[in-house]
């Protein structure tokens, strides 16, 4: 599987332990920056990240900022996308299970590299479970995503 990586400046000291955590989970990283320390915007790379799952050239994403709140309500706001920050594996895999959730946010200031692993690793191995249920609860938040804003 091929899995967006996009990270801030903030999120940037964990982004080496995801890319080894992808790495050995034996899917590829395709590497969206950022490359330093400098200091850049998270909504760039939630949406570079967002597009290229949008666009089939990866399945997965991974965002990492510093609290990971701002990167994940940045992806949110693109169609298809459906971002969840997970600091605790049961929300990393139950997103994944019950919401098909896409892409993983992480805070790199909130978490730590060991437990970032964990979750990548979590994320990455969970699957949508195709429940009728929680197929019916997906197809109304796609729905979401066709209403028009009036003022």
């Amino acid at each position: 599987m091929i899995v967006a990586l996009g990270a801030d400046h903030g999120g940037f000291p964990l982004k080496k332990s995801v890319i080894d955590a992808i790495s050995s989970h034996g899917d590829k990283v395709l590497d969206l920056g950022t490359f330093d320390e400098t200091p850049v915007d998270y909504p760039d790379f939630a949406r570079l990240v967002a597009e290229a799952i949008v666009s089939g050239h990866a399945i997965r994403g991974i965002l990492v900022c510093g609290s990971g709140v701002g990167a994940c309500v940045a992806a949110n706001k693109i169609a298809g996308i459906r971002a969840g920050l997970c600091h605790d594996t049961y929300s990393a895999h139950q997103g994944v299970e019950h919401d098909d959730m896409n892409i993983l946010c992480l805070g790199a200031r909130v978490i730590g590299p060991a437990l970032a692993v964990e979750l990548v690793g979590t994320f990455l191995g969970a699957r949508f479970s195709e429940v009728e249920r929680h197929r019916r609860r997906l197809e109304k938040i796609t729905s979401l995503e066709k209403i028009p804003y009036h003022e």
